[in-house]
């Protein structure tokens, strides 16, 4: 029987992905968190990046979240990806956009003042604008079916609402489409259950130990 253990960081939106693919799939699976500021021996010795996700299938290891994604759509059907070719790689590129969102989000809540959050702030609203140009009528990417690629965006609206629960932002004031995707994604049963329950707590605690431009907003 094949067992599969997912090693994780609490905060990772990238291992929030793979969370979410699993329990869309409902395939049985453990979780494992490690202190990625402190990260043990062993996990060092089977990430070759040093990062999370790390997905252990038996003795096989598995890294980048993408990846894991398409291992886990691969070996669990019914597929998460379009069925077109063209479809499924314009699917992939736009997943890889959603890395990008990620880091520019990633990089303005490490912001220590506010010249430079609004910065990060403002390349994000312009990556955001491009996106938004490129959605249809929803609900989800793909229209009524759900699909690898909310997964993928799911994490960036989750780590983008805590951050607007403290700088009112008004990001999706000229995103009615972003906005529209961001509610239904957030209310879906995987991507709530895909968070552990103090989520922003820690995210906040997070803020705060890295003396951010956020933690004197709070």
């Amino acid at each position: 029987m094949m067992k599969l253990e997912l090693i994780s960081f609490k905060l990772c939106p990238y291992v929030q992905r793979s969370v979410i693919t699993l329990l869309e799939k409902a395939v049985p699976f453990d979780i494992n968190y490690i202190n990625l500021s402190e990260p043990p021996a062993w996990f060092l010795s089977i990430s070759p990046t040093g990062k999370v996700p790390v997905l252990r299938v038996n003795d096989t290891v598995l890294f980048e979240s993408a990846v894991i994604n398409e291992y886990l759509d691969e070996t669990h059907p019914p597929s998460l990806l379009p069925n077109n070719p063209l479809k499924k790689a314009l699917n992939r590129a736009w997943i890889e956009f959603a890395s990008n969102l990620l880091t520019t989000l990633y990089k303005a809540i490490l912001c220590n003042e506010k010249d430079s959050f609004n910065h990060e702030i403002i390349i994000l609203k312009k990556e955001l604008e491009q996106l938004e140009k490129n959605l249809g009528d929803g609900p989800y990417f793909n229209g009524d079916t759900f699909g690898l690629l909310d997964t993928a965006y799911a994490p960036v609206f989750k780590h983008l609402s805590v951050v607007e629960n403290i700088e009112a932002l008004k990001l999706h004031d000229t995103l009615p489409k972003i906005n529209r995707w961001k509610d239904t994604l957030l209310q879906r049963k995987s991507v709530r259950a895909s968070v552990v329950d103090d989520f922003e707590s820690l995210y906040h605690a997070y803020l705060k130990s890295n003396n951010t431009y956020l933690a004197q907003r709070m």
